[in-house]
């Protein structure tokens, strides 16, 4: 019943050609007798086309590219005031460091001087102490040597009085023995 219905209007569902013809025509666009139809709507769609993307689509991107234009500038000079302002703090840290270097060695030469100063009033000290100790001790040395050449004397007097009874059996008074270690300090 669909079959004789189609055949009835006159057209041919599996081929669809115009009243049934089967296999003959052209390619709509290549036929000859449509190109002003063809001409009109291309002319008439162009237009459309054309006033479409002058008014509404090629406005909206060159506001799009202006806003990054923009945004690229602002961006650009944001990057050089951070760049400057980085320049800046590195050469102030680097002022501050000469500085700080500058303050640390006067504060070592500081340190170093006091230390030796105190090392010499020190050494100073000690050296005095070691002198006044010496000049004590050859002062004690002085008189251990006095007392004992005053007492040599009077060894030697004794030894050789001894020697002399020993050796000779005899007596010798001791003023004779001074006497005579006198008489030999002499010769």
């Amino acid at each position: 019943m669909a079959a004789t219905k189609e055949h009835e209007t006159g057209t041919n569902s599996e081929v669809g050609t115009p009243g049934g013809q089967e296999g003959g025509g052209a390619f709509p666009p290549f036929d000859s007798s449509t190109f002003a139809s063809q001409l009109l709507w291309l002319a008439i769609t162009f237009g459309l086309f054309y006033y479409l993307m002058s008014k509404v689509v090629l406005p909206r991107i060159s506001d799009i590219l202006e806003v990054r234009s923009d945004r690229i500038a602002q961006d650009l000079e944001e990057a050089n005031r951070f760049k400057q302002e980085s320049d800046e703090a590195i050469a102030a840290y680097e002022q501050e460091l000469a500085e700080a270097k500058s303050k640390a060695h006067a504060i070592a030469t500081e340190a170093s001087d006091k230390a030796k100063a105190e090392a010499e009033s020190y050494r100073e000290k000690v050296e005095a102490e070691l002198s006044a100790k010496l000049a004590t001790a050859e002062d004690k040395i002085a008189e251990i040597k006095q007392a004992a050449l005053s007492e040599v004397g009077s060894i030697a007097e004794d030894t050789a009085a001894v020697m002399v009874n020993e050796l000779l059996g005899g007596k010798v008074s001791k003023a004779d023995v001074t006497a005579a270690i006198k008489q030999a300090g002499k010769s």
